[in-house]
């Protein structure tokens, strides 16, 4: 079966297909193309909200369509409202034209085991993926497209939308998987088989590292932009863990609290300097890394990439930058080994309040600020003091579903 493709430049290349492939793919057919129509008299419902690959966007899955906001500053970049319902997975690709969307939310008429590619700037959908079974999530980079599925993830080449791998998987409900975004890494990180076990892909190297992460089922995890260091969270949620995904080593951990949580969201700084974790507490808990690049722009590939721990000492010197803050400890951290284990934990540096009746995702900005995009329709900009530490300041706040702020 041959089809067509765009990549984030619009350039159109035909590719065809093995009997192996469990999809099918057409230009058309019953997914079909989205049919505009106003809805001006019908407020829409959340359905999904996600950020793109360095944050700096993030889209919101409507009961009727969908929406595109840029971050700095805040405003709603464009919109689609549809005849036939609305999408629970919208996934950007940057800032192009192209997105991967993904049926679902109140009578939505687009199935959920079906990806559509879709490009804005020709309004159409140049691409169809069908899978027997529901899809958890999608991801894109440049040159990949990623399905998820329960137990199995599919990836495909961009350009010629030709099956390049297949992943079994745990049962992963919430479609964990997350890639690298670099062009001189393809890193891919996902659940393994067995429980509280990640399995990442280092494609350029074709090597495979399995790392153990926690003792119950991974919640929600993420990588660098160029993958090479892993962010984790289980279903207890009471610790993040950051693995070197090269050789699979623990380099820090981190306490987000005692009690159990859901976490919602991980997210690292671009210059790997801080960490932020949402979850069920209506927190949001920003932590000092201690975790440095050796030769921050030294490599070219992901053969001579080496990653570095500074060991904790009581001094603190070289471990941090002077401008930077340390995490807390307790004062009985002396004690390690005799109390039990969260007593010589690091604890959270920064920290914003939240409702804890809804999910809120969080996402680093410019200048020591993080973004806060919740299914209650709220976005935050917050800010934090990188020396002191504490409370983060308010700087915006706006529902972005009923504040028009359109561009014009």
């Amino acid at each position: 079966m041959s089809s067509t493709v765009s990549n984030s430049q619009g350039i159109l290349q035909p590719g065809g297909y093995g009997s192996h492939d469990p999809r099918t793919n057409s230009t058309s057919g019953s997914f079909g193309v989205p049919e505009s129509e106003s809805n001006e008299n019908e407020e829409a419902g959340l359905v999904s909200v996600s950020w793109n690959q360095d944050s700096s966007c993030f889209a919101a899955g409507t009961s009727h369509g969908f929406r595109i906001y840029n971050c700095e500053p805040f405003k709603e970049t464009f919109r689609r409202e549809l005849k036939n319902g609305g999408f629970k997975i919208v996934e950007m690709l940057f800032r192009s034209n192209i997105l991967a969307l993904v049926g679902g939310g109140p009578n939505s008429q687009y199935p959920s085991n079906k990806v559509l590619i879709w490009d804005d700037h020709q309004s159409r959908c140049i691409s169809e993926f069908s899978f027997r079974s529901e899809i958890r999530s999608v991801k894109l980079r440049r040159d990949r497209i990623v399905v998820v599925l329960e137990h199995k993830i599919y990836v495909y080449n961009f350009m010629d939308l030709r099956l390049l791998h297949q992943i079994e998987t745990q049962a992963n409900p919430r479609g964990l998987c997350c890639l690298s975004h670099h062009s001189n890494t393809s890193v891919l990180a996902c659940p393994g088989l067995h429980r509280g076990e990640i399995r990442v892909e280092h494609f350029g190297l074709n090597m495979v590292q399995i790392i153990n992460a926690h003792d119950s089922s991974i919640a929600c995890m993420t990588l660098t932009l160029d993958g090479l260091l892993l962010a984790t969270a289980s279903t207890k949620g009471t610790l993040i863990r950051i693995f070197n995904t090269m050789d699979g080593t623990r380099l820090q951990e981190v306490r987000r609290g005692v009690d159990r949580a859901d976490i919602y969201s991980i997210a690292l700084s671009p210059n790997v300097q801080w960490l932020a974790v949402s979850s069920d507490k209506g927190t949001v808990h920003i932590f000092s890394l201690r975790v440095r690049v050796v030769g921050e722009d030294s490599y070219s590939t992901e053969n001579n990439a080496l990653l570095t721990q500074q060991t904790y000492s009581n001094s603190l010197q070289g471990l941090v930058s002077p401008t930077t803050g340390t995490n807390p400890g307790s004062s009985l951290s002396f004690m390690r080994g005799v109390l039990p284990k969260y007593f010589s934990s690091e604890w959270s540096y920064a920290q914003f309040h939240v409702s804890e009746v809804t999910q809120f995702f969080a996402a680093f900005g410019s200048h020591n600020t993080v973004a806060i995009i919740g299914m209650d329709g709220s976005f935050y900009r917050c800010s934090f003091d990188p020396v002191n530490g504490g409370e983060m300041g308010q700087l915006e706040y706006f529902h972005f579903l009923k504040t028009d702020n359109r561009t014009e």
